[in-house]
């Protein structure tokens, strides 16, 4: 149970209850769909997308977006759109920048689906959606970056969140060009997530232990950084920051012990349960919880084959995965 109440909406106990197994053990499809994704619009806010990350061959790791309205994520009906970055779609030599997807989120940029990509291998990407071609792609810098976060903010430029270095948060002139490389730094400690906030017009970005509202001012071409917020968490080793669909004020935050509820307008915890190494929490417009953690037996220390939802039968399987985060697959920053 959540520590605290504040409404009914949102504060879904997620089910213990058994997932759902599949057919026959298999290795997820790593083959693109040839009917890429239809009917975005419908499928806006009703999906999920995952990183997927084959830790033994990176070149197979995979954005999969998931029905899940089906219960067996074994079965082709269940993928709806898989991508990943090739010489065709506009990604030569960024091969090495690629295998561990960290994050992606679907976003509309001038009023057209777009997605954006990070992976902890140093790639940060903005592609269409769903042809799934490059419109804007660097390396950050290697693993020794680590990228673990990325947002698209409203000027066409993108917000990077990398643990490496010391961690880091950056906003790169992607509105400049396909391969604009130029960037504002803000020095933060752990950093692991970023998530645009359209009411208060600031990046929320999360550290160890902090959540900081950064202002960006100065113009598309040459951005600026200004620290104007900051919410300290009770607990450090910050993972994921995402927003609560249900309720445009909170955002669900991760941290190494714990899930938390934040007020951005009060600029406080609400509520927070008790829970071990999430590494991505966030929730639909109904308020039902999508979450995932590390389970044993999956190749690294921080992957899973299973995504958790609150409410009856509540486990999703994919066989052979190895899927770092998940995320309702809504264009929505609040």
């Amino acid at each position: 149970m959540f520590k605290a109440l504040i409404g009914s909406v949102g504060l879904l106990a997620l089910a213990a209850g058994p997932g759902v197994a599949p057919a026959t053990a298999q290795a997820p499809p790593n083959a693109l769909p040839s009917n890429m994704a239809t009917g975005v619009e419908a499928q806006d806010g009703r999906l999920i997308g995952l990183t997927d990350q084959q830790y033994e061959n990176t070149q197979a790791a995979r954005i999969r977006v998931m029905d899940p309205a089906v219960a067996n994520w074994n079965t082709a009906a269940a993928q709806k759109w898989a991508w990943a970055p090739t010489s065709g779609n506009g990604f030569a030599g960024l091969a090495s920048a690629w295998g561990l997807p960290s994050d992606v989120k679907l976003r509309k940029r001038a009023g057209k689906y777009v997605a954006v990509v990070s992976d902890t291998r140093g790639l940060a990407a903005l592609i269409s959606y769903p042809a799934g071609k490059r419109l804007w792609a660097v390396n950050v810098g290697g693993s020794s970056a680590s990228p673990h976060s990325v947002e698209l903010l409203p000027n066409g430029n993108v917000a990077v969140a990398a643990s490496g270095s010391g961690g880091f948060i950056r906003v790169y002139t992607a509105s400049q060009g396909s391969a604009s490389a130029k960037y504002v730094n803000f020095p933060l400690n752990f950093a692991h997530g970023v998530s645009w906030d359209p009411a208060r017009k600031v990046l929320w970005a999360l550290g160890n232990d902090q959540l900081v509202a950064l202002k960006i001012t100065g113009t598309a071409a040459a951005p600026k950084l200004e620290k104007s917020r900051v919410i300290t968490l009770p607990n450090g080793g910050g993972h994921d920051v995402a927003p609560a669909l249900e309720n445009h004020d909170v955002f669900w935050v991760s941290t190494a012990e714990t899930i938390y509820r934040v007020s951005k307008s009060r600029g406080a915890v609400l509520a927070s349960k008790d829970l071990r190494s999430v590494k991505s929490v966030s929730s639909m417009a109904n308020g039902r919880l999508i979450r995932t953690r590390p389970k044993q037996g999956c190749r690294s220390g921080w992957c899973t084959d299973t995504v958790e939802f609150a409410g009856p039968a509540g486990l999703r399987t994919l066989s052979g995965a190895q899927i770092y985060k998940a995320r309702v697959w809504s264009s929505r920053y609040e």
